[in-house]
């Protein structure tokens, strides 16, 4: 149904598996040509191959803004303009943890690629959103953003500051033509849950009133109507996707 993508061009971050790569391959097959963003260039190549559009691709760390600053000046030169951004890259860090015996470094690395890297992508693409007066950006939360998982503080909190950011920049671009919004998952099987504990994630998905994980189908058919022209009076809105999780 939301197809009406016609010349666009986006960014997807974390695009080289899971969530990132879901939402690219549906944003392609609707049309959108794709800067495909992630740090580790194998998976990109392989990514890279499950697109059926125009896509180009960057091994890039999002937590160094040097870096993401460049490749966005690449992209647009490539494409000439940037209408969509998907911030999908994420991790977890330790889980499974008491808040007291979290790791600082691994907390400030959880924050910086969780919420630094989302925000580096989103101030370098948002001036050139801006000279068209046009755009869609995607910030990948977490229902541990909103509620809080136990064991999981870095995460948690991480989410948490993306949904924060979420509503500021909704609000700063509301009279622009771009819309800022995130998305909220529950647990959606990828490889980043299969990584997690088995605790950790049975802990997850008996909160889930429909006692399964989202797909990944699930969650980027409703990231490519966030990113649609369709959606153009939602801002600075957390769209949930939880089983029936969410209470508000």
């Amino acid at each position: 149904m939301y197809t009406d993508f016609h010349q666009q061009s986006g960014i997807v971050t974390g695009a080289g598996s899971g969530l990132g790569l879901a939402i690219a391959r549906k944003l392609s097959e609707a049309g959108v040509k794709l800067a495909l963003l992630d740090k580790n260039p194998a998976l990109l190549e392989k990514a890279a191959a499950q697109i059926p559009g125009e896509v180009i691709t960057y091994a890039v760390d999002i937590t160094n803004e040097a870096a993401v600053k460049d490749v966005i000046a690449q992209i647009k030169t490539q494409f000439g303009s940037t209408d969509i951004l998907v911030n999908s890259a994420g991790i977890t860090g330790m889980t499974n943890i008491k808040s007291h015996e979290t790791d600082t470094d691994n907390l400030r690395l959880v924050f910086d690629v969780n919420f630094m890297g989302a925000w580096f992508t989103s101030k370098h693409v948002l001036p050139h959103m801006l000279e068209k007066n046009y755009g869609r950006i995607l910030h990948i939360a977490s229902i541990a953003g909103k509620e809080g998982n136990a064991g999981m503080l870095a995460y948690s909190a991480s989410k948490a500051a993306v949904i924060g950011m979420t509503k500021v920049q909704g609000k700063d671009y509301a009279e622009t033509g771009i819309t800022v919004n995130a998305l909220a998952p529950a647990v959606i099987r990828t490889a980043l849950v299969d990584a997690m504990p088995p605790e950790q994630v049975r802990y997850m998905t008996d909160k889930i009133p429909m006692k399964r994980c989202g797909t990944l189908d699930e969650a980027a058919a409703m990231a490519l109507y966030i990113t649609s022209p369709q959606n153009s009076f939602t801002t600075g809105f957390t769209f949930d996707l939880s089983g029936g999780r969410a209470t508000y």
